[in-house]
């Protein structure tokens, strides 16, 4: 409908706004009767064709009746008119009888209105055939009609319908009794279970050897074969339901397989129309057509493997329903496996995104096996990841879904982030502003500081070192920092929203313990902040032991790296840890004795010229009593703190004394470290330890008592004194209910005793012997003198 036209001012000064309005109006009229008829018009024809198929046209045997009766009408009328023959020569009458016979619009048929040699056409439309065949009224009621197959005829098309019979109650029941009878004298055969589950070995079988020819063939020449890898896609649509499910399965597994082998070391990228155009040699055109149906295929396969975990997430059956809702969770399992296995194997292919897009929400799935696997898979992939690509692409993924779920994840979701390897950042700039170094000079300076020879010999170089760069394939030093500083940002945003809208969210454990791996990396500006949110979650009250454990980890990891140049007096957190280390006892919290230990190492080992001697002593001593009640591999790691202690600081052999240091009394109920009076007490809990079941317990609490000597009697063995508390505290634990050093067995036992007593019972004899010699002796020298001297001459 056209946009009627606005009439010039003009216009409207000659003509009144009346009649504009009413030319506007009748032009509207006559557009909606123009439709209306057309509407009308189309309304009768579709009407014409409803009646032109329902009503049953005249056989063509009952038109040549009617025409030959009307033909017979019109020679006996044209008979009474026509001269008598005989007045006609004989010559005329054999020549119009000779005509006759060979005329040929006598013979034709006189219902179709084409002249007599021109040939049927082929565009002629249904209606217009239709509407050439003569009909007739209505006037019986309809009956219910079987259509045939039609008849075509030189008249075009003649539909063909059989009125259905009516048939009483009594031959239907004979009907279905006949039916019946048919059925029972032919039934089907009838399988014993035996013979089902043979006939479904061998049909799985035969599906297994198709499988292994297929993949052994494109293996072989993947280049000529790549077709095959269709006719092997088709088999993930396996109809038969007694072998579906293990064929479907087999078939996932299979293509996961061939992909990893087959799959270049590069992104396949797709031609443009130029390259599209242009000539190539055969190999070149060969190599194209492998690389465009491998990614073609590879797609298509991950659509497959994706749409069974959909199909199984939004429990969808298919319309042939082949396979059952429970058969359908362990293909999705095989086709999440499969999921897994490529997105740790092939980083660099095509599609790689898509997996990751795949792969990061199902970690968060209810299943406890499917959010495992993909827990464990982009590990593994952040663990080789070297360049910083794919770990870049997880995180951004990651990041969305901690944000799209508010925040309501599973903590392992988080924890991933603590095996990115990422040492090192760009921490002046921003990642934005990392650009790389001009490793070429520009044409002006070279003409400005080089003669025309050094510019010859200059470009020269710079040419094969570009073709060294690309030969390497290496990527720069700097374009790594680029990419780990924006993975780096992308997890501290991610850790920093935690800690400001969901402090009581169940990541914030996972949260503290990212910031305590990751906080040397964070950029000085957030320091303040980040400590006071620290120190305020510790102070709420409202963390676990273990999350409050981290608080302390984190701050002190902060102003251990860049935070040495900062004046701040962590005191609080000192505070904090002297206060809770009694929480600590064999029971549940033996596991956190390990985070103890890292914040003991972080807090005065790298800090010593931080604290001060009262605050060492005081820990020194609680440490001590802390190590009487706990594991024995937690006092192995306790004590080792202690010597680490007592090598770093000076004096700290105070405590080995009984004599007081000082004015005051020893506080242990006192919660601040440099008021406790420290040194005014001795290391009495060596002394018990010394008599500890454990014997590396015993070994340390000696060597605390000597002085911890780094030589002589004192000293311990290279294979604990080159330990750290952590790796003592891990190689000593019970987890496994079993002691370490390994006790030994009963019958080595029961021989060591019987090898003592044996020496115990020589050494008696032998006591009794010379005693008996020596009153001999004494009592009767001279009888002893002869009873020598007649067994010398014996």
């Amino acid at each position: 409908m056209k946009i009627p036209r606005v009439p010039s001012f003009r216009k409207l000064l000659r003509t009144s706004q009346i009649k504009l309005d009413n030319k506007l109006k009748n032009k509207q009229y006559k557009q909606k009767s123009a439709a209306k008829k057309y509407r009308k018009e189309q309304k009768k024809l579709r009407e014409a064709v409803r009646d032109a198929i329902s009503r049953k046209p005249f056989p063509l045997e009952d038109c040549k009746k009617k025409q030959v009766g009307k033909s017979r009408k019109w020679e006996e009328k044209e008979e009474e008119d026509a001269l008598p023959l005989d007045m006609m020569d004989e010559d005329d009458l054999k020549l119009m009888e000779d005509l006759a016979q060979r005329a040929s619009f006598l013979t034709r048929d006189l219902s179709s209105n084409e002249p007599v040699h021109v040939k049927k056409r082929k565009h002629e439309s249904v209606i217009e055939k239709y509407e050439k065949m003569p009909r007739r009224l209505q006037t019986e009621p309809e009956k219910e009609l079987i259509h045939l197959l039609p008849i075509k005829d030189k008249s075009g098309i003649i539909p063909q319908a059989v009125e259905k019979p009516v048939l009483n109650d009594e031959e239907e029941d004979t009907e279905d009794m006949e039916e019946a009878e048919d059925l029972n004298e032919e039934p089907l055969p009838v399988l014993t279970p035996e013979e089902m589950a043979a006939q479904r070995r061998q049909k799985l079988q035969e599906r297994k050897m198709h499988i292994a020819a297929l993949a052994s063939a494109i293996l072989s020449e993947p280049d000529s074969n790549i077709k095959k890898l269709k006719e092997l896609r088709a088999m993930l649509m396996e109809q038969d339901p007694n072998v579906a499910v293990i064929v479907r399965k087999l078939v996932m597994v299979s293509l996961m397989e061939i992909f990893k082998d087959i799959a270049p070391s590069y992104k396949i990228r797709p031609l443009t129309e130029a390259e599209k155009a242009t000539k190539v040699k055969k190999e070149t055109q060969k190599l194209r057509e492998f690389e465009e149906g491998l990614v073609s295929q590879y797609k298509f396969y991950l659509e497959n493997l994706e749409q069974t975990i959909k199909d199984w997430k939004q429990r969808k059956l298919k319309k042939s329903n082949v396979i059952s809702l429970k058969a359908y969770k362990g293909l999705a399992e095989v086709a999440v496996k499969c999921l897994c296995e490529l997105l740790v194997a092939l980083p660099h292919f095509n599609f790689h995104n898509n997996i990751i897009v795949l792969i990061v929400p199902l970690m968060n799935d209810p299943s406890k096996m499917i959010s495992e696997l993909c827990v464990e898979a982009v590990k593994k992939l952040f663990k080789q990841d070297k360049l910083g690509y794919a770990s870049l692409g997880v995180v951004k993924v990651i990041s969305g879904l901690v944000r799209g779920r508010n925040y309501d994840v599973r903590p392992e979701v988080l924890k991933v982030f603590l095996h990115l390897r990422i040492k090192e950042v760009e921490l002046q700039k921003d990642s934005e502003d990392i650009a790389p170094k001009k490793k070429f000079m520009t044409y002006k300076e070279k003409r400005k500081n080089l003669s025309r020879m050094q510019r010859k010999w200059r470009k020269a170089e710079e040419k094969l070192e570009r073709e060294l760069l690309e030969a390497e394939a290496s990527e720069s030093k700097e374009k790594k920092l680029k990419l780990h500083t924006e993975t780096l940002n992308i997890v501290f945003v991610t850790y920093f929203r935690i800690l400001k809208k969901a402090q009581k969210s169940p990541l914030l454990p996972a949260v503290l313990e990212g910031l305590a791996k990751f906080a040397h990396l964070i950029n000085v500006e957030f320091f303040d902040d980040l400590l006071i949110v620290l120190h305020s979650l510790i102070a709420s009250g409202d963390l676990s032991y273990r999350e409050s454990l981290h608080c302390v980890l984190s701050a002190f990891h902060i102003l251990s790296g860049q935070g040495d140049v900062l004046n701040i007096d962590p005191m609080k957190f000192y505070t904090h840890l002297y206060k809770t280390l009694f929480s600590l006892h064999a029971g549940g919290t033996n596991e956190d004795i390990g985070i103890v230990l890292q914040c003991l190492d972080v807090m005065f080992a790298k800090r010593r010229k931080q604290v001060s001697q009262q605050r060492a002593l005081a820990f020194l001593k609680r440490l001590s009593i802390l190590a009487l009640h706990v594991l024995p591999n937690s006092s192995v790691g306790i004590l080792a703190t202690n010597r680490i202690f007592m090598q770093t600081f000076p004096r700290m052999d105070l405590l080995l004394d009984n004599e007081s240091q000082g004015s005051g009394v020893y506080l242990p109920e006192l919660d601040e470290p440099e008021h406790c009076n420290a040194q005014n007490t001795a290391l009495w809990e060596l002394h018990l330890l010394q008599r500890h079941y454990h014997p590396t317990v015993q070994k340390f609490a000696s060597h605390l008592i000597a002085g911890a000597p780094t030589e002589g009697s004192g000293a311990l063995p290279l294979d604990l004194s080159q330990r750290s508390a952590t790796e003592l505290f891990e190689t000593y634990c019970m987890k496994g209910m079993t002691f370490n050093p390994p006790v030994a067995s009963v019958t080595s036992r029961r021989k060591d005793t019987f090898l003592q007593m044996d020496s115990f019972v020589d050494e008696e004899l032998n006591k009794q012997l010379q005693q008996h010699i020596s009153e001999t002796v004494a009592h009767k020298p001279l009888d002893f003198a002869k009873h020598l001297k007649e067994s010398s001459l014996a």
